[in-house]
């Protein structure tokens, strides 16, 4: 996914397990997309291969905050709680809502962070859910370094701006 092709928003994707599952994602426009990414990359420093909110110093979180917030974009977060479901389940249950979500507002791409545990698993849950609701949706894994963008929903999402919250079952 390219991400700024096509006609439909971005989705960039990000988890917790700090205590419940949460899976977040930011939306960003087509238009944007170039744009949010080179301001991301601006913020990482020296020496850091991408910008991770819990390495970073309360002043520097701020910071951060401040410039993110200035990109126009929509945040959403799945929720699994703790409820005696394994944590691939709870991922399969948030990424099963996330996709139908996505895919019921016109977002044309999804970018999750590249996991090699969890890939496989996630892309049999994604074309299993995009079957099951005859829908489309490009979707690809990558490293945070690949994608700078993928630093939005741990910014946006974790530290309270956000857009909504939907529970995953």
């Amino acid at each position: 996914m390219g991400a700024s092709s096509g006609t439909g928003r971005a989705a960039f994707a990000d988890e917790s397990k700090a205590r419940d599952y949460l899976l977040a994602a930011t939306l960003l426009e087509p238009g944007d997309v170039g744009a949010a990414r080179n301001l991301v990359r601006s913020l990482v420093l020296p020496g850091q291969h991408r910008l991770h909110m819990a390495k970073e110093s309360d002043g520097r979180r701020r910071m951060i905050l401040d410039a993110v917030a200035s990109i126009p974009s929509s945040t959403t977060i799945h929720r699994a709680p703790k409820d005696g479901r394994s944590e691939v389940d709870r991922r399969a249950a948030c990424l099963r809502a996330l996709v139908i979500d996505l895919t019921r507002s016109g977002c044309s791409g999804l970018c999750l962070e590249r996991d090699e545990t969890l890939e496989r698993r996630d892309r049999r849950q994604i074309i299993d859910t995009l079957h099951q609701q005859g829908a489309q949706l490009r979707h690809r894994h990558a490293t945070a370094r690949e994608e700078p963008l993928l630093a939005l929903p741990d910014a946006l999402a974790g530290h309270g701006r956000r857009a909504g919250t939907g529970g995953a079952g």
